[in-house]
């Protein structure tokens, strides 16, 4: 019989207990008068112990194959005591019952310690965020694209048809699309390069000619040649900041549409000298580095894990990796950077220095590496030689235990998303003690595919023909568990695996072939 009670930590949790009639707890103390009243058969009785034994013993078997690193506390702690390190300390503590299966918790493990993919609560949750959503939801009007594009990119990562999605997606976004080629948020509302990003994924996964031809590219491609600023950036929205998100929304409608990159005779950044939509972005962008190796949203400001994604991915969408990435950016510094965001125990990624872990970052932080890695292809193989003769050295491997190739801990992170961010009534969450949502499903989804697959990278003689086309030299590995060659550690069985994600669009791949293949076969607009 479940028991309902609350933890005692800061976020306050609800978790459900279960207790073996034969086990007592300060949960559920025993009633003294049970045995009086109650007549049990010795046999039964005997057949329940025995179950519950062979429970708890499987139970501890996937208990003990958890690695040390995500059972204890960090062995270097600083002394001094503040309120960040206050904090981190006391979500180290709520995460720990969850990454160790302890202090109540008897969730069916896998053989490797790790609780199931929800995979059906999940589907259900998604689902319920392209319903009709309560008038609170009013205040994210403006992010319409954005709850459609998570919640279907969400779906699709879980095996989810989607199909079924394809005239609400085609309806929802001829509304919001303006006369300029933009989306906005809404009908009515401006035309926004994160809003139009969010609408062209949306229909380029549900597919289909009534859907790729619902875009109008020639005022689209008008309207960002007017965002295109005489530094090189974008401007998200006309007349507004100009950042890395507008540069990346920019460059993945220029390439996935087939845009001309070709500047308008009337766009504004002619009167600079410009004429294609590309001239001083990859320059703009190396300017974004951060003295920590991080990326910042703009020239001198803070480093942030979601602008490094956005850099690195625009920087991989304008040639092949292996050449703009140590072209433009100090690649040693930023690999430092992003390795420094995952934490242990927890095992998930902080946004910046001396922030929380946040599911989200499984994506934006975890996402950067599949990019990085190519870039870094021989360099990473100096670094595994030197960690693999510093781990002969080392008493308990199970630390080192990041596979060959690997520039970040895969087993991590995956325990991370598995243990600390299910939410039991559906949905993936930021952090235990944090309610779900559909953007923290969304890229909770995406890190935890980066996590369990593998990208193959190559330029063919078809993709290099042109400007952008580096961008569709992607593809996954298929079962690269069985290939020895790979590094890649199953701890995850079959049923808890997500399908494949494209590590540029952020979407199935087969999508971007799709539309891509659609374009492409067009002359002109």
């Amino acid at each position: 019989m479940p028991t309902v009670t609350k933890a005692t930590s800061r976020g306050r949790r609800r978790k459900v207990i279960f207790h073996h009639n034969t086990r007592q707890t300060e949960h559920a103390p025993r009633n003294q008068d049970d045995e009086s009243t109650l007549s049990v058969n010795p046999k039964t009785q005997q057949l329940g112990r025995t179950r519950a034994g062979v429970h708890d013993m499987a139970s501890e078997l996937a208990r003990s194959s958890v690695p040390a690193l995500f059972r204890s506390l960090p062995r270097i702690q600083d002394a001094l005591a503040t309120e960040t390190s206050i904090v981190q300390e006391e979500t180290v503590q709520a995460c720990l019952p969850y990454l160790t299966a302890t202090d109540g918790f008897s969730q069916d493990l896998s053989e490797f310690g790790l609780p199931r993919l929800e995979r059906e609560k999940h589907i259900a949750f998604l689902q319920a965020s392209l319903e009709a959503l309560p008038g609170k939801f009013v205040a994210y009007d403006a992010s319409r694209p954005w709850i459609v594009y998570w919640a279907l990119n969400g779906l699709t990562l879980l095996g989810s048809d989607i199909s079924q999605y394809r005239q609400g997606v085609i309806d929802t976004f001829s509304a919001s699309q303006n006369s300029d080629g933009g989306f906005g948020g809404g009908f009515g509302q401006l035309s926004h390069c994160a809003a139009s990003y969010a609408a062209i994924l949306c229909l380029s996964m549900v597919g289909g000619r009534e859907a790729l031809d619902l875009i109008d590219r020639r005022a689209l491609w008008k309207w960002l040649g007017r965002l295109k600023q005489k530094d090189g950036g974008f401007a998200v929205v006309q007349g507004g900041e100009v950042d890395v998100r507008g540069s990346y929304c920019a460059l993945v409608m220029i390439s996935l549409l087939c845009l001309p990159l070709d500047l308008a005779h009337d766009a504004p950044a002619r009167q600079f000298g410009q004429t294609s939509l590309l001239d001083g972005l990859p320059q703009w962008l190396s300017r974004c580095q951060t003295f920590e190796g991080g990326i910042a949203c703009a020239p001198n400001t803070e480093a942030h894990g979601a602008y490094a994604f956005l850099a690195i991915a625009s920087l991989c969408i304008l040639g092949d990796p292996r050449e703009t990435l140590p072209k433009y950016l100090d690649c040693e510094l930023l690999t430092s950077w992003i390795s420094s965001r995952q934490y242990g125990p927890e095992g998930g990624f902080a946004g910046r220095t001396n922030k929380l872990v946040d599911t989200c970052y499984s994506h934006w932080i975890g996402g950067c590496w599949p990019m990085i890695e190519v870039a870094m292809d021989k360099t990473t193989r100096g670094i595994e030689d030197r960690m693999s003769s510093f781990a002969r050295h080392e008493s308990d491997t199970s630390i080192l235990n990041t596979p060959a190739h690997s520039l970040y801990h895969r087993e991590g992170l995956i325990r991370y998303i598995l243990c600390c961010c299910q939410a039991e009534s559906g949905g993936l969450r930021d952090k235990p003690g944090k309610h779900a949502d559909a953007y923290h499903s969304c890229y909770a989804l995406t890190g935890l595919s980066s996590a369990q697959h593998r990208s193959h990278f190559a330029v063919t003689s078809d993709l290099a023909k042109g400007p952008l086309e580096c961008a569709f030299g992607w593809s996954p590995i298929e079962n690269p568990y069985d290939d020895d060659e790979m590094d890649i550690k199953q701890i995850c069985d079959l049923e808890d695996i997500v399908e494949p994600i494209h590590p540029i669009f952020v979407i199935p791949y087969t999508a971007v072939e799709h539309t891509r293949s659609f374009f492409s076969s067009k002359a002109g607009f």
